[in-house]
């Protein structure tokens, strides 16, 4: 048997790994195109960037994302999404679906439809 955080619910083994407020944020704007750490701090939900740098490095570690450096003087790196993270697309697809659906005046990107 594998040590879980709590248990063994693949619910909360989930919200473990993506469960708060700014990750699946992330995760969305490598869907969709995203791969710069500037690019990530404009996002419009305005991610605070000590707490991105934070997610990157966690999303890194779990084996969602993969980092690339893109330059050398000064070091800077570009991040896209891994196997395992590219996995995610369906889930977020679906929370996107069902809050078209269900909370008025959300935004649907084509991509989604």
């Amino acid at each position: 048997m594998s040590n879980f955080d709590r248990s063994a619910c693949p619910v909360a083994n989930i919200l473990d790994l993506l469960g708060d407020k700014w990750t699946l944020l992330i995760v969305r704007d490598l869907i969709l195109g995203k791969e710069r750490y500037g690019e990530f701090a404009s996002s419009p939900e305005g991610i605070p960037t000590n707490i991105l740098a934070d997610r990157l490095k966690r999303l890194e570690a779990s084996g969602i994302v993969a980092k690339m450096a893109y330059c050398d003087k000064p070091l800077r790196y570009q991040y896209e999404l891994t196997d395992k993270g590219k996995d995610l697309q369906i889930i977020l697809e679906a929370m996107v679906l069902w809050a078209d659906k269900h909370i008025p005046g959300t935004r649907v990107f084509s991509r989604y439809r």
